[in-house]
């Protein structure tokens, strides 16, 4: 069985506010929760005007509060914009309000632009640290010591798992040396999808924390009555892609019947290419088609994201894809 999972990113939709996507984003975990889904994360970007998530932690906390099974998490924190010791702190205390369902799952990336990053403080090296930085961080996790100068409080001898979040080899590469559990952004960047998994699989070394290498694999799922529907959907995404790559990030927009016939050569390329993976349509074309991702990829967890503009489709779409008859028996 392949677990499925959520990706939230407390999308702000055309004609929407911030408010309306964190009450949004919790009743969508209270349902993903009811219908079986095991994780409910979150990520971290800065300055977008589509995306509610900036305070990750916060929003991890507001959606925990409120729900009281499903794992609650961050895919991930950019830890490059933050102390290791704050990052500690902050998910040694969610661990210690909701005990054994906190996930921190970790990425080098901005979250952003680079003039916002400048302005988080972030240093332009700050990425050659990643790997020293989780390091230190997973050492704030462990049991206190006597004379120990610095300690997480909360966080010191609480069990909170750690992933490690790549779109490149360097993530697989990081979390194989470290033992740790690798989730791959490939909803948005697929292109070394496969080469990441086998270098992470092959490098992998048994740790305390992972016997033997697990993979969670991101993935777009629009679900809907029909196929046709499905790709009506599809549209606020890739609408939304497209905006992005031109320099212009906004809201997600509603779904648009004609954008596909307005694109240029290049922007279908882009389109094809960054969202390759993404299953789009009915229950059955959707079985299909998670069933088809997971035998070419070996998922040890499926994590679905689905940016759709009307709260109500977007619900079904989980529905339907959590109902699908295949999916739990991946």
């Amino acid at each position: 069985m392949v677990p499925l999972s959520v990706l939230d990113l407390a999308p702000i939709v055309e004609g929407a506010d911030a408010a309306q996507a964190f009450g949004r984003s919790l009743d969508l975990a209270q349902h993903a929760e009811r219908w079986g889904y095991r994780r409910f994360w979150l990520a971290e970007h800065h300055g977008m005007p589509g995306i509610a998530s900036a305070a990750t932690a916060v929003v991890i906390g507001h959606v925990a509060a409120g729900t009281s099974t499903i794992r609650v998490g961050a895919g991930g924190i950019m830890l490059p914009n933050h102390s290791p010791l704050v990052i500690a702190e902050q998910f040694g205390t969610l661990a210690s309000l909701f005990p054994g369902r906190i996930d921190l799952g970790l990425g080098r990336a901005p979250g952003s632009d680079q003039l916002t990053a400048r302005a988080l403080r972030r240093s332009p090296l700050a990425a050659d640290t990643f790997p020293a930085d989780v390091v230190e961080l997973m050492r704030y996790f462990r049991p206190a010591h006597p004379g120990q100068g610095v300690r997480a409080v909360p966080g010191a001898g609480l069990d909170v798992p750690i992933w490690i979040l790549g779109s490149s080899l360097f993530g697989a590469e990081l979390a194989a040396e470290l033992g740790l559990p690798y989730a791959f952004a490939s909803h948005f960047a697929p292109a070394a999808l496969m080469q990441a998994l086998e270098l992470y699989r092959t490098r992998f070394k048994p740790s305390a924390r992972l016997e033997r290498p697990h993979v969670m694999l991101g993935v777009n799922v629009f679900a809907a009555e029909t196929d046709d529907e499905g790709r009506r959907l599809f549209t606020s995404l890739q609408q939304a892609f497209v905006n992005l790559r031109r320099g212009h990030p906004g809201k997600l927009p509603p779904p648009d019947d004609a954008f596909l016939e307005r694109l240029t050569p290049g922007d279908r390329h882009l389109l094809d290419e960054m969202l390759s993976c993404s299953v789009v349509g009915s229950p059955a074309t959707v079985r299909r088609g998670l069933k088809a991702f997971v035998d070419r990829t070996g998922a040890d967890e499926l994590m679905l994201t689905s940016q759709i503009h009307d709260h109500a489709a977007r619900l079904r779409s989980f529905e339907l894809a959590a109902g699908v008859p295949a999916a739990a028996a991946l």
